[in-house]
């Protein structure tokens, strides 16, 4: 099990990431800051931009990284968000870009627009 205090604290049904056949699988990670425990900004692109903070730090304290991310599954609240999501989304891989797939979040949690989870190299 992989834990970091640098990404918020998952819940007791499941762990921020796990290691397994030297890949690093990280949870479905919100756009929780850390530092204040509350979701940070409004815009899809603010929460996403926290999503993969929070993934980073993760990947880093496994001794991965985001450039080691091979498929991500990103699932946001509406549709509509799906270009600003896009929009943050190159900024953080702006060049070979990794596998990814998209749903809808099946429950409405207020405030929260994103949430990400990814599949890295250890």
């Amino acid at each position: 099990m992989i834990r970091t205090t640098d990404a918020p604290a998952a819940p007791p049904t499941y762990s921020q990431a796990t290691r397994a056949g030297g890949l690093i699988f990280v949870s479905g990670t919100s756009p929780v800051d850390p530092a204040t425990g509350g979701f940070a900004g409004e815009t899809v692109q603010e929460q996403t931009r926290q999503c993969l903070t929070n993934i980073r730090a993760i990947l880093e304290s496994a001794g991965s990284s985001i450039d080691k991310v091979a498929s991500a599954t990103v699932i946001l609240a509406d549709e509509e968000d799906f270009a600003g999501m896009n929009e943050e989304w190159l900024r953080w891989f702006p060049t070979d870009p990794p596998a990814r797939q998209g749903a809808k979040l099946p429950v409405r949690v207020p405030g929260l627009k994103v949430s990400i989870a990814v599949i890295a190299e250890a």
